[in-house]
């Protein structure tokens, strides 16, 4: 399962980032790293973006960006 299949109110404990390269050093600099717990608060009415709540703040991400990170 990824990031983005959740729903809003649901969560899950990071796995692992899918991709390699800049977006991934991207995403681990802004916290998304294995072991952590993210929570969907809401989605935007046309789908993207998502807003996760993610070590005690809110985070923006693209759903292409969201897809690339694997939950337990």
């Amino acid at each position: 399962m990824t990031l983005k299949d959740l729903k809003p109110g649901q969560s899950g404990i990071v796995e692992s980032i899918g991709q390699k390269g800049p977006i991934r050093r991207r995403l681990m600099d802004m916290g998304v790293t294995p072991g952590v717990k993210v929570e969907v608060i809401k989605v935007a009415p046309l789908g993207d973006p998502i807003e996760i709540n993610i070590r005690g703040y809110e985070l923006s991400l693209r759903k292409d960006e969201a897809q690339n990170i694997v939950l337990k």
